[in-house]
């Protein structure tokens, strides 16, 4: 489309004047004087702010909600959590645009954006490309009124969950005053104030000639029928406003150099006009292009952009029959479902479980204490004089000693040796105690061979312990940045090293201990390894705790990582008889699991769990994110006396197969005999922890070999790991702190209650015997079962199980029961009975008829 350059000399001037000093190139003479050099610094800045507050408030329109819990977080507590905010300039972004978008301005915000850029232009290179003071006037009252308008409409279509980001919270809260007092008027008063403002600032002319434009079609037609002078001067006015139109254009090319508006040709005259008269037609051109990027698109760019955006109309529109030739060629795969899955990921992002509880914090390292712990002091002295005895005594029987070289641990000093070539180690073996009487050592442990080196190790106790805090093991780069699934730490080992494992991959733990050697402690550095790790959507505990006392502490964080069955008194078990339900609600959660693998077509519970981050995998077929469930017993001796092969089961069980379905067992004793741990047991218990006990015997019945009856007490013990045998000092964790790290939890929001476990009741609550139906004695979740099986016209057991987080038995008696109403039919091996009601409204009438 043509566009005519006014001919008049005196409105070539400027333009002129603006050829030239754009002909010129910008000096930014960086070696001038100070005032220049800071006046082209704070522009650059104003400029450069700009464009960050543009990207970060256009992208808070998409990842605003998704950073809600991360702005009001602090940049230290950021850094803890690992967490970031997906704003496209961070944090900072993030915070910027959810103070002037959501809770001041809305989107009218992003008027700050070319007022920011123009002053920062004027300010840097004294360059004026719009007039700037008008423009701040015209900015201000765009912001307000913008924001106040449509706030008016998200207030009165009550839609500022979804979209309280048009108008902001001053937009918002300022309607619902107005409202208060006006009611519906309020939006009249809006338009009032819109009115008003351009009368004053643009003047009443641009009022006359759009209410002129306004009656422009009707009166036209009116003057070409009648011939009416009036009319004809009406239809001269209305040309005059088109010829005004044009002058607008131009102003606008010339003067602040935005993006050229396409017309009609009929609205582009040729005919001269001022500068001065174009100035109060400018102000509404920017307001239509305050939101379009700063640059010069053509008219033909601008054809081109919508002859694309038919082209796509048109595309979409031709989209499904494409899909459907396609899927008349190619049968639907499982490709289908991915790309289902991916569509869902782009649209939504991955699944969060952590955003059931997004303003969780996990506990900090403040929580523990500082001891002043003394470090092992062995002198080289003594380490000298201990060598020289192993060395003598060895020699007293003849066995030669080529080296020996010592390592000095937290509690025990290791001493290598390497025996003259012919010496028998079991010669060596036998000489314990003779060694220990030597030393006068409180009790020693010969290694012979140690794993993996061509030595023989000789632990001897130092006479000054060192004690390993538990806030320096948590605290430890290799606990902090460890990325196993259920990460543990436990203490240091003979060569200071921290010693940390994945109880994921143990699977499970057997802890013994005679009394007041440590046990408790251990489990309580257990327990905290975990939370200072995990979030309470990923991991749940059930503790078992016949002793009343040991693990009450952990009481307080009942709603957010305990688990229990439903309607139970205590979250923490101390009853023998609900401790067997809850074993067997276990087995019953691990068969649900089981099941729900089988469907998705995983192995795994890590497997599993990523298909459903990946949505992959279908809520409504059952699906949901599986935590990890640790089982604590304490005290195992105790279940054992009062329930024997009611515990040893479920327990031998869950051993055998929760190792997949993400369920690990941690079972302790102080008495690790054959009739408490028995072979059952024992078989399926890999990683052992022993303590010190009081006889060998017991020894070998918890780790299958001795040197557990050496060990000095106080949180020394071995951890046997299959075929190796590793000596740690336990840390130390405090009771006070435990309580400290629980409050912190427990005092933040978390959920509604414990997590449930299935139900579970004994075979004591009715038989399954046939015959007919008796209401009295129907299930209370009878009705709800029946509508189940009707709606999925699929009469199984195990849907039951898992829409109702039922027990088998329980399960199988309503079952039966609603063959014997006549809503499914007999069993019928493996494929699932038949539904004979069809529909709901048959049921419900079945229902009222029993």
């Amino acid at each position: 489309m043509a566009r005519n350059i006014p001919k008049d000399p005196e409105q070539n001037r400027p333009k002129e004047k603006a050829r030239s000093a754009s002909s010129s190139p910008f000096k930014l003479d960086f070696g001038g004087s100070g005032v220049e050099r800071t006046r082209l610094l704070i522009g650059g800045v104003l400029v450069l702010f700009s464009v960050f507050m543009f990207f970060s408030f256009f992208s808070h329109l998409f990842t605003g909600k998704a950073d809600q819990s991360e702005i009001h977080n602090s940049l230290s507590s950021l850094a803890e959590t690992g967490k970031k905010t997906k704003n496209f300039f961070g944090v900072f972004g993030a915070k910027l645009a959810d103070l002037l978008v959501l809770r001041y301005f809305g989107v009218s915000a992003f008027w700050l954006v070319p007022l920011t850029f123009f002053t920062g232009v004027q300010i840097g290179l004294q360059r004026s490309l719009v007039n700037l003071e008008r423009f701040t006037k015209l900015s201000i009252f765009g912001i307000l009124w913008g924001s106040t308008f449509l706030g008016f409409w998200v207030y009165t279509f009550h839609i500022a969950d979804n979209w309280s980001d048009l108008c902001g919270g001053m937009g918002y809260y300022l309607n619902e005053y107005m409202d208060s007092l006006m009611g519906p008027f309020t939006i009249f008063v809006i338009l009032f104030l819109l009115i008003l403002f351009i009368s004053f600032f643009y003047g009443t002319e641009v009022l006359v000639d759009f209410m002129e434009r306004l009656l422009a079609p009707s009166e036209s037609k009116t003057a070409e029928q009648e011939g009416d002078t009036d009319d004809i001067n009406q239809a001269k006015n209305i040309k005059r406003v088109r010829e005004d139109l044009g002058k607008v254009a131009e102003g606008a090319k010339n003067t602040m150099r935005e993006p050229e508006i396409d017309l009609d040709e009929d609205t582009i005259r040729e005919d001269n006009a001022d500068e001065e008269s174009i100035r109060p037609y400018l102000p509404p051109i920017v307001e239509a292009r305050a939101n379009t990027p700063a640059q010069t698109i053509s008219p033909a760019s601008t054809a081109r952009k919508e002859v694309s955006l038919t082209i796509e109309n048109t595309l979409e529109g031709d989209l499904p029959e494409t899909i459907e030739e396609i899927e008349e060629d190619i049968p639907v795969t499982e490709v289908s479902k991915d790309e289902a899955s991916d569509e869902l990921v782009k649209r939504f992002g991955l699944y969060d479980p952590t955003l059931d509880l997004p303003n969780y914090q996990f506990p900090s390292v403040s929580l523990l204490k500082d001891y002043d712990m003394g470090k092992a002091q062995v002198s080289q002295e003594e380490l000298k004089a201990n060598s020289n005895k192993i060395v003598d005594t060895l020699g007293h029987y003849g066995i030669g000693i080529a080296d020996i070289k010592a390592t000095i641990g937290p509690t025990v000093t290791l001493y290598e040796i390497i025996p003259d070539a012919g010496v028998r180690i079991s010669k060596i073996k036998n000489l314990e105690d003779d060694i220990s009487l030597a030393l006068a050592a409180l009790g020693i442990r010969i290694i012979a061979p140690i794993p993996g080196k061509g030595t023989i190790g000789i632990e001897v106790p130092n006479k000054n312990r060192e004690m390993v805090p538990v806030k320096m093991v948590i605290g430890s780069e290799k606990f902090q940045k460890s990325t196993a699934d259920l990460p543990i730490v436990l203490g240091k080992t003979i060569s200071n090293d921290i010693f940390m494992t994945d109880l994921a991959k143990m699977p499970h733990l057997l802890m013994a201990g005679a009394t007041g050697q440590g046990k408790s402690v251990g489990l309580n550095m257990i327990l905290t390894s975990l939370l200072y790790k995990k979030h309470p959507s990923q991991l749940k505990f059930v503790l078992v705790d016949p002793k009343k006392v040991e693990l009450t502490l952990f009481n307080k964080i009942e709603r957010h990582f305990l688990a229990m069955l439903p309607n139970a008194a205590e979250a923490i078990i101390t009853d023998t008889k609900k401790v067997v339900n809850t074993l067997n609600s276990l087995c019953i959660e691990m068969d649900n699991r089981y099941n729900l693998l089988k469907d998705a077509g995983c192995r795994n519970l890590k497997e599993y769990n990523a298909k459903f981050v990946n949505r992959r995998l279908n809520p409504d077929k059952g699906h949901y994110f599986m935590p990890y469930i640790v089982l604590v017993v304490d005290e195992l001796a105790d279940l054992m006396m009062t329930a024997g092969k009611e515990v040893e089961q479920p327990i031998a069980r869950l051993a055998q197969l929760a190792r997949a379905i993400g369920i690990h067992l941690v079972i302790a004793t102080q008495r690790p005999s054959v009739n408490v741990i028995t072979g059952t047991i024992k078989a399926n218990f890999p990683a052992r922890l022993s303590f010190k006990v009081t006889s060998k015997i017991d020894s070998r019945t918890i780790l299958d070999t001795g040197g557990a009856e050496q060990l000095v007490g106080m949180g020394d013990m071995l951890l046997s790991t299959g075929s190796d045998i590793i000596r740690l000092q336990c840390a130390f964790v405090d009771t006070p702190e435990v309580e400290d790290v629980c409050e912190y939890i427990g005092e933040q929001s978390g959920y509604d209650s414990a997590y449930l476990l299935p139900e579970f009741e004994g075979d004591s609550g009715g038989g399954n015997e046939k015959g007919d139906f008796d209401s009295k004695d129907k299930d209370e979740y009878f009705e709800e079962a029946a509508r189940l099986i009707v709606t999925h016209q699929q009469g199984s057991t195990s849907l039951i199980q898992r829409r109702l987080k039922l027990g088998y038995n329980r399960a199988g008696r309503i079952i039966d029961q609603l063959e014997k109403a006549g809503v499914v039919g007999p069993f019928e091996g493996s494929k699932a009975r038949e539904v004979y009601i069809k529909d709901l409204d048959a049921l419900e009438k079945m229902l009222r008829d029993l």
